[in-house]
């Protein structure tokens, strides 16, 4: 388990994989930014105890576009990489973790490798995510 996550309940994770156009509406809608995001964060661990069995405590909303287009320009990932790293990314905000400003952000990209590396050596994120 992530650090920060509440341990001792049973709590669900609930993904939605869009394209450029539902991620821009959904940024501007739910985090009031124009254009398309990698990942949007929904974590709903405040109250744990207002949550239904089978009910989401974390949403991702992850851009489908985002990935392949970092996976293409980026000599040292790939699409199902930057898919692994959103969901990782979108994990760490629901864990507490922040990259509005330059330490956070640093402490943040220090864990995103952290995790990635260990779920590397179980997963094969190109099985995982082999591509549209």
């Amino acid at each position: 388990m992530l650090a920060g996550l509440p341990d001792g309940f049973d709590w669900e994770l609930a993904v939605r994989f869009v394209g450029d156009r539902a991620m821009a509406r959904a940024n501007a809608e739910f985090v009031g930014h124009e254009g398309t995001t990698d990942v949007i964060t929904f974590s709903y661990f405040d109250d744990p105890d207002s949550l239904f069995p089978g009910e989401a405590a974390v949403e991702l909303i992850i851009c489908v576009d985002a990935a392949l287009r970092e996976g293409e320009a980026r000599s040292d990932s790939s699409y199902a990489r930057e898919m692994a790293l959103y969901l990782v990314h979108g994990l760490l905000h629901s864990a507490g973790e922040d990259d509005l400003s330059p330490g956070p952000r640093r402490r943040m990209r220090r864990r995103e490798r952290e995790v990635l590396a260990g779920l590397e050596k179980e997963f094969d994120f190109a099985a995982i995510f082999p591509g549209p």
